[in-house]
């Protein structure tokens, strides 16, 4: 079984998640749009840029409703891709796939400190999700998936640190698997087409006239 697990089964999950990626991306990016008749009103680039960034921090500053999901949000995501890629077994295993050296891992601290708060984040994010009146009612199936098979890649990488068992590293493989056949197919995709969504209303509102 665990032959198969680090063979075969992760070739699929890397093959159906680099297609399935590509596939919802091409069709975002190559997709016709009808043609705009109204004459632009400034310039599309500047703006959707701005808004890029602008929509990553509230207007109007942290406030009591929206605090917890913003700062919970930024410790998963940045916990979580500094884990994925300057964690010292991550570092490891890319060197392993490529034939040359990478970047240098992290620190150990730096290592516990991002483990923390991608954990701390992810918990709080799924439990607003769980308990706010308006998140729990918005909230689908397929977004309770993609939280549990998050944490479940997590806490089986915590449990893979023990090196001394094989089995709980081919858990982890096994669980990355998992998340990486769900991800095109599901909310997850987010990571790649909320600056592309962002950046776009930016710039067709400015050549609207409209500041967004």
């Amino acid at each position: 079984m665990s032959a198969f697990i680090l063979g075969p089964l992760w070739q699929i999950s890397v093959l159906v998640f680099c297609i399935g990626v590509l596939w919802r991306l091409g069709s975002i990016l190559f997709r016709r749009f009808p043609r705009e008749l109204a004459r632009p009103r400034g310039p599309g680039f500047p703006r959707g840029l701005i808004t890029l960034l602008r929509r990553s921090w509230p207007r109007g500053g942290l406030t009591r409703e929206n605090a917890l999901p913003m700062l919970a949000g930024y410790a998963f995501h940045l916990g979580l891709f500094a884990l994925l890629l300057f964690a010292e077994p991550h570092v490891r295993f890319i060197e392993f796939q490529l034939p040359f050296e990478v970047w240098e891992s992290m620190p150990h601290w730096a290592f516990v400190l991002a483990a923390q708060f991608a954990f701390a984040g992810l918990l709080l994010l799924w439990l607003r999700r769980l308990m706010h009146p308006v998140t729990r009612l918005l909230s689908t199936l397929d977004d309770h998936l993609a939280s549990g098979l998050t944490f479940f890649a997590m806490f089986t990488g915590c449990l893979a640190l023990f090196e001394f068992s094989v089995g709980l590293r081919v858990l982890h493989v096994f669980a990355v698997e998992l998340l990486l056949l769900y991800f095109p197919f599901s909310n997850l995709m987010h990571a790649f087409t909320l600056f592309i969504s962002r950046a776009t209303t930016g710039a067709k509102a400015a050549r609207h006239g409209v500041n967004a």
